[in-house]
């Protein structure tokens, strides 16, 4: 019982997402066709980056609910460079990625040195920076050929490079973004669980105190799980901007709960019951295998929400209710 209880634990979500993949393959056989898996993957990619963003800040016990506004606020400052400015590719991406640097810092100013709780420095950060978007266009999306407020026409416009981030596909069949994030998943992977920052990073994350104590510089590293956050956001801006070719306010509005979804169903991967970078790229991947077959089930999307919740809560009681039961 006790065996059988322990594989459970460790491959119950693989084995839920092959049931999926089964089932929506069985309801709709164009599921499995290559076209549509590189669709899924493609939507996936940006969040499974946040994902691996917030994976960071849960490494060290904290907790990032900024990194969707973070990609939004970086998508529509990249946009803003290159259409307002003029600035041309790298300019944009320095820009968005600076960003990043700045919002991590701050999140690590506030729950380091100002000891805010990391739900509430981020919660608020999370507002500032919806509304701050907002403002140099005055609410509006950042498009070519827009109207600026003194009435002129803006005089940029993307580039084919940057629209090479998010359109492009190598070889004509793996898009760009999906290179990117596996990419990221690998070196998050290897720095978490191969080096000594990152088992650092855990050893916080199970124990401030104690690692404190052997010599671990706390506060350095909750900064570094944050700008590492912050910079993963942004760089999932970058490739949203370079998909649909413009500035979109509301673009990001789903990022920070897919991300955050993706991220703690990660936890129930391989039995980690821990933050992990291979659990929250398999957890971007579950949702979106399930958005994707509940879309081409023709599912209400009104349901869509309460059902990838219901995954999400289910993954979670299943993993810590048999790891608390086997301990």
């Amino acid at each position: 019982m006790t065996n059988f209880r322990d594989q459970a634990i460790k491959y119950g979500l693989l084995v839920l997402l092959a049931a999926m993949i089964v089932f929506f393959s069985i309801a709709q056989p164009a599921f499995l066709s290559m076209i549509n898996v590189f669709i899924i993957l493609q939507s996936v990619s940006i969040v499974a980056i946040l994902a691996l963003g917030v994976t960071a800040t849960l490494a060290v016990n904290g907790f990032d609910l900024s990194i969707g506004s973070t990609a939004a606020f970086s998508m529509m400052m990249a946009s803003y460079v290159m259409i307002v400015f003029d600035g041309g590719t790298t300019a944009a991406i320095l820009t968005a990625l600076g960003v990043g640097v700045l919002v991590g810092l701050v999140n690590g100013f506030m729950t380091v040195q100002m000891r805010v709780p990391d739900l509430l420095a981020t919660l608020g950060m999370m507002f500032l920076l919806l509304g701050l978007q907002l403002i140099p266009t005055q609410g509006r999306s950042i498009a070519a050929g827009m109207s600026l407020s003194g009435g002129e026409t803006a005089p940029g416009k993307f580039t084919e490079a940057f629209l090479f981030l998010g359109r492009a596909r190598l070889f004509d069949i793996i898009p760009v973004p999906v290179v990117i994030m596996l990419v990221l998943a690998v070196i998050t992977y290897l720095f978490l669980e191969r080096t000594r920052h990152g088992r650092v990073m855990y050893a916080i994350g199970s124990n401030e105190r104690a690692a404190h104590l052997a010599g671990a510089r706390v506060k350095f590293y909750r900064y570094l799980a944050y700008v590492m956050s912050g910079v993963y956001s942004s760089i999932g801006g970058i490739l949203l901007a370079a998909r649909i070719g413009r500035g979109d306010v509301s673009s990001g509005n789903s990022l920070l709960m897919d991300g955050v979804a993706a991220a703690l169903i990660g936890f129930a991967v391989l039995g980690a019951a821990r933050p992990n970078a291979q659990g929250s790229a398999i957890g971007a991947l579950l949702v979106g295998v399930l958005l994707n077959g509940l879309t081409m089930m023709n599912t209400p999307y009104y349901t869509q929400d309460f059902i990838k919740g219901l995954v999400l809560v289910a993954a979670l009681m299943f993993t810590f209710g048999l790891s608390k039961k086997r301990a």
